[in-house]
């Protein structure tokens, strides 16, 4: 099982950026975390890498679901999604995949919750093609 889907673009990292957020709130997800890893990378070693965003993405409802079944989810929270510059005018887009990620967790309360999860995440990355 893979432990991420993902999907390119042929369009800008910005113009990625702001399609994929947008797509995400068609299914009740929300940016709750942003980290520009060119940013970071460079001012922490002093290195070049292409530009290379994790965003944390949050559909509080299952999220609250989640917590319910299992108090150290949050371990695994928020969903991450990666916007990569692939430096030749396309932008990969790339989500993880819940379900692979509960595989670690071994509570079968989680399972379903994990499967919508997925779904959800799958038409979003759906919409950007």
């Amino acid at each position: 099982m893979e432990y991420y889907f993902s999907t390119v673009l042929n369009t800008t990292f910005d113009d990625a950026t702001l399609k994929i957020t947008e797509a995400l709130k068609t299914e009740g997800f929300g940016i709750i975390s942003e980290i520009d890893m060119q940013s970071k990378l460079k001012e922490k070693l002093g290195v070049d890498i292409k530009k290379y965003k994790i965003l944390g993405a949050c559909n509080p409802s299952f999220a609250y679901k989640a917590l319910q079944a299992e108090e150290k989810i949050g371990v695994m929270l928020p969903c991450n999604i990666l916007v990569i510059d692939k430096e030749n005018g396309t932008t990969e887009v790339a989500a993880v995949n819940p379900v692979a990620s509960m595989v670690a967790i071994q509570n079968q309360a989680l399972e379903p919750l994990a499967m919508e999860v997925m779904e959800k995440l799958k038409r979003v990355m759906g919409l950007l093609s």
